[in-house]
């Protein structure tokens, strides 16, 4: 299987309407610079290739730039651990920083059930708790809520602790979203939101990678 690039990734999101934050390659510092200082403070900074199934593993992502400087020294960072890794396909992707709960959302095709459908809570509690809820595709926005509802984490979701709510129906049209397109692309193995940040406001798509059939 091979992971789709950026471009691609980014074509099948906006085809199925698929939110994300403001994102764009760069390619220089100055190039970074400029950019960071137009999309607004702070961002994030990540090598993006389709060889680099999980980022974190060799440190390609720098969080919360809060200036020029900082992305500057970010990009060369990033730019040294591509040519150390000697990563060909590389990029380095701008992303505007978002702050909410974090949400797993994914899909993984089946040899006996096609298209099976994933959802939980995103971050420590997924790999601690292991809170996830399944469906196999398709669902509608009835089997989609209840998805979502029958986590344990759902709680956290509805707001505790004077934390505001997420906005349950955009997690559910996400869902709806992400089953259409498995069905619809059939070269699509599996996708990995990861995570999603969840709002009162939205629910967006922070990191993704998706997996296709080599041809």
């Amino acid at each position: 299987m091979k992971k789709l690039d950026f471009k691609k990734t980014k074509k099948l999101l906006d085809k199925y309407n698929i939110a994300y934050p403001i994102s764009q390659i760069v390619g220089s510092e100055k190039n970074a610079a400029e950019l960071s200082k137009k999309i607004g403070f702070p961002v994030v900074l990540k090598i993006s290739s389709s060889s680099v199934i999980h980022k974190t593993e060799i440190k390609g992502v720098e969080n919360n730039l809060q200036d020029q400087k900082q992305v500057v020294a970010a990009y060369e960072k990033l730019s040294k651990i591509i040519s150390k890794k000697k990563i060909k396909d590389a990029d380095i992707l701008m992303q505007k920083m978002v702050s909410g709960t974090e949400i797993i959302i994914g899909m993984k095709r089946d040899p006996q059930f096609d298209v099976v459908l994933l959802f939980g809570l995103g971050g420590v509690f997924v790999e601690v708790l292991e809170d996830i809820s399944f469906r196999i595709a398709p669902i509608d926005n009835k089997q989609a809520k209840e998805m979502v509802q029958e986590i344990k984490g759902y709680k956290i979701l509805k707001g505790v602790r004077g934390k505001k709510p997420v906005k349950i129906s955009a997690l559910v049209n996400l869902l709806t979203k992400i089953s259409k397109l498995a069905l619809e692309n059939k070269n699509i193995q599996e996708i990995d939101f990861n995570p999603v940040i969840a709002d009162e406001k939205s629910a967006l798509v922070v990191d993704m990678r998706i997996l296709e059939h080599e041809k």
